[in-house]
């Protein structure tokens, strides 16, 4: 059981690395594709992308994946539970009027 675990982790170390070095990759050649003639920038070698990649991750957090929309989605439907149907009448319509028509029902056809 303890090599099964070793070899999984070892996968996925492994696949981490390709992935990171083909992201890093791609994001070289867009960059020395695009920025040099869009905006006089000098091209950027491999570790200059992976450093930019780093330092994007340090700024805006997680890169891709569904983990803060769900991590979101999960906390605003406990909140949800927990609201009385006066509390979730009061914020639907606070939201209607931010957002337009939330939780509005669709109209129906036009007389």
């Amino acid at each position: 059981m303890r090599g099964y675990r070793f070899a999984r982790a070892l996968k996925f170390l492994l696949f981490g690395l390709i992935a990171a070095t083909l992201f890093s990759a791609v994001v070289m050649l867009l960059w020395n594709w695009l920025m040099p003639v869009v905006f006089g920038l000098r091209a950027i070698t491999f570790w200059q992308a992976v450093g930019l990649l780093v330092f994007s991750r340090i700024l805006f957090g997680r890169l891709g994946g569904p983990g803060g929309r769900m991590h979101w989605r999960r906390r605003m439907a406990e909140r949800w539970s927990q609201m009385t149907p006066e509390e979730r009448e009061k914020f639907a319509a606070g939201m209607r009027g931010r957002c337009g028509r939330f939780g509005a029902e669709a109209p129906g056809p036009a007389a």
